[in-house]
């Protein structure tokens, strides 16, 4: 795995490029703020976090796969199943797992004043899939570590769900228009731009559902989904109210809006 850090940064450049195309081509939503302000800004988060990470981790999801490889720790070490197998039932899983933790992040005061930053852009391109405070990057590399070690998930499979996860996170955070038919035939297995602009909603009951970002079962499954916006999606409106303000896209603003006082944004 000498080369997964070139690999998923060149898929990660290449499906950044094609869905930035595709949203300058068939844009589904009309803008709020300027571009260039967004990001310039969400994207300096995501050099941010990937310093943060360098910095305060030990190792990584691959580097604690390796490991438990080594150390013989983990359900798939010890279970004699094809890499074949293994690899697709790894990649589900760990998608099942960001599911809930998604829904954790919403569910605590403390985790939500973390994600909430996510949700706090005023409009959803394919930069606010990258958009996360560098506390919850840490804390979900923990999660993740933790996961990996406990299933003995190989490498190979650790590179290909992180992949899966940020090539989906662009493709669904994408404001881009997909045709209806298309549409409903996609978000029957995975989550489509539409299924997940509903989850960026100011309306409260909308925010809190959709939490899928790779496969779109669980939502179905453990009935956090809702189909449409309740105002449809030129209508719908994006954002944290309280973090409304245009200089709330700020590099420094978004690192410490967990520390703030919502009425301090006003």
């Amino acid at each position: 795995m000498e080369n997964s850090d070139t690999i998923r940064l060149a898929i990660f450049l290449s499906v950044l490029v094609l869905c930035a195309v595709w949203e300058w081509a068939v844009p589904r939503k009309a803008r709020t703020r300027s571009r260039l302000l967004r990001w310039s800004n969400n994207l300096a988060l995501v050099g941010f976090n990937s310093l943060t990470l360098a910095v305060a981790m030990p190792l990584l999801a691959i580097e604690a796969s390796l490991r438990a490889a080594q150390l013989q720790v983990g359900l798939f070490n010890h279970l004699a199943l094809p890499l074949w197998l293994v690899v697709p039932i790894s990649v589900i899983l760990l998608d099942g797992v960001i599911y809930f933790q998604h829904v954790v992040f919403h569910r605590l005061p403390i985790l939500w004043r973390l994600h909430r930053m996510h949700h706090a852009d005023r409009d959803i391109d394919v930069t606010t899939g990258a958009r996360f405070h560098p506390i919850e990057i840490v804390l979900s590399m923990w999660i993740k570590i933790g996961v990996v070690m406990a299933l003995g998930i190989p490498p190979v499979a650790v590179l290909v769900f992180e992949i899966v996860l940020n090539a989906s996170a662009m493709f669904n955070h994408s404001n881009a228009k997909l045709p209806a038919p298309v549409d409903k035939a996609l978000r029957k297995i995975v989550v489509t731009p539409d299924f997940h602009r509903v989850h960026h909603s100011v309306i409260p009951k909308e925010t809190h559902s959709n939490f899928g970002f790779f496969l779109s079962v669980w939502d179905r499954w453990f009935g956090t989904y809702r189909a449409q916006p309740e105002l449809g999606h030129d209508k719908v409106e994006i954002g944290i109210p309280e973090f409304a303000a245009k200089n709330e896209q700020r590099l420094d603003k978004l690192l410490t809006q967990p520390f703030r006082n919502d009425r301090e944004s006003n």
